[in-house]
């Protein structure tokens, strides 16, 4: 039965960590008309999010479920026996992984599949052919602005695979009241990256130049804003934490690490300074002023060279003597970041494509670009290695098996953030 003769709308959002759950609950809200919460599921592996980190993304009062792709794929199937079917799944994911569950949702044989969609949770830098590859098959792949919508489509036509899917939108969490100088404030805040920059050297070289910023700049509050905690993963591993690296410095009392939503760290913020974080978006979007470094280079690896043409380049030298950067508003329309009141109507083309596959009466099979015949030396790896085969038997959840996975994390983590830069330093000799 089309969704559109029913009055509710049951959306599924997938995520692999924290901000992806972000994306994807926040996106389901914006191109569905579900008046209920998105059921949601965070997929278990090397950056499952602790609930810590989920309850700080603000989007639900609903922990999400955490399970296997073969687990969620049983998910899917068995609330259609039910006769309570998905109508929409929200895919946010990896590029691999969406590939490998779209298989999987092909393979289940549903007799109505729900409409597929999916995205990216920031700016898009690096692997954007094999990542947007791989994402093709979904009914709706979303561009976040004008500028990535004609890069999604011109990467889709140029192999030769239908470009329909992809759909402009904007970034689901752009949002908050515009930015208001208040008198005696004045708040910088930098917003750290897990993997940018990714070495010792240059992650310390940051620190040491926030450090001798705040301490430059007395009367300034200086605030290093952390993804997550020691201990905790995000989408992108973290080899060296600034936590760590910050007890080997001596900073001023105007310095301090802060956690929590970013929405609300920005309330209270005077200068976004960044390398390339989706954080400067936000920021933007609320007209408070923003400065992508350059001390490390404008390079591909950095990400900031997104931001060439956007006026916002500056080094800590600069920042220092008091530059505050005023962006290119050429560039900032083309980023979809809109402060005009235009945003509420960004997601109108996709919240109407959805609704059009809905009342389909039947939608069209799946049919992704890599398949065993375009990539027979890339794609079988790219399943094995998801390994969704719901007819295995599921196995028993048990408090010793959360035991040993808990360890195993820990271990994973450890083995990220202590063993390998020893061992690359050791292979240095």
């Amino acid at each position: 039965m089309p969704a559109s003769t029913r009055e509710a709308v049951r959306v599924a959002v997938l995520a692999d960590s924290d901000t992806r759950w972000k994306w994807g609950a926040l996106t389901a809200r914006r191109i569905t008309t579900a008046t209920a919460e998105p059921t949601g599921f965070v997929l278990r592996g090397r950056a499952t999010p602790t609930e810590r980190q989920l309850a700080e993304t603000g989007v639900s009062t609903t922990t999400p479920r955490e399970v296997t792709g073969a687990e969620f794929l049983r998910a899917v199937r068995d609330a259609e026996t039910r006769g309570e079917g998905y109508d929409v799944v929200v895919l946010a994911l990896v590029g691999g992984t969406v590939r490998a569950v779209l298989q999987g949702l092909a393979d289940l044989g549903l007799e109505r599949r729900p409409v597929i969609v999916t995205g990216y949770v920031g700016v898009v830098y690096e692997k954007l052919t094999d990542g947007l590859l791989l994402r093709h098959g979904a009914d709706v792949v979303l561009a976040n602005s004008r500028h990535d919508a004609e890069r999604f489509r011109a990467v889709y036509e140029g192999v030769g695979a239908g470009a329909d899917s992809v759909v402009e939108a904007a970034l689901p969490f752009l949002g908050g009241a515009p930015h208001t100088p208040e008198p005696g404030r004045d708040t910088l805040v930098f917003a750290a990256q897990p993997s940018v920059p990714v070495t010792r050297t240059e992650r310390a070289y940051v620190l040491r130049r926030l450090i001798e910023h705040a301490r430059l700049r007395p009367d300034r509050e200086v605030l290093l804003k952390l993804r997550s905690k020691p201990g905790e993963h995000t989408t992108h591993l973290e080899e060296f934490p600034f936590q760590k690296l910050v007890r080997e410095l001596d900073p001023p009392a105007n310095f301090r690490l802060v956690y929590g939503h970013m929405g609300e760290v920005l309330d209270r913020t005077d200068l976004l300074v960044t390398v390339s974080s989706t954080a400067a978006l936000e920021a933007l979007h609320r007209r408070i002023p923003t400065a992508i470094l350059t001390d490390l280079g404008v390079r591909e690896a950095l990400g900031n060279h997104h931001f060439v043409g956007s006026g916002l380049l500056a080094s800590f030298d600069r920042l220092d003597r008091g530059l505050a950067p005023t962006p290119d508003e050429t560039w900032l329309a083309r980023q979809g970041v809109a402060s005009d009141g235009s945003y509420e109507e960004a997601f109108d083309a996709a919240r109407d494509r959805v609704t059009e596959l809905l009342a389909l009466p039947a939608l069209p099979p799946i049919t992704p670009y890599y398949t065993t015949e375009t990539a027979p030396g890339y794609l079988p790896g790219i399943l094995a290695r998801h390994r969704l085969d719901v007819t295995a038997q599921e196995p028993r959840e048990s408090g010793l098996r959360r035991v040993v996975r808990e360890a195993a994390r820990g271990a994973y983590r450890h083995g990220v953030q202590r063993v390998a830069p020893v061992i690359r330093r050791l292979g240095e000799l």
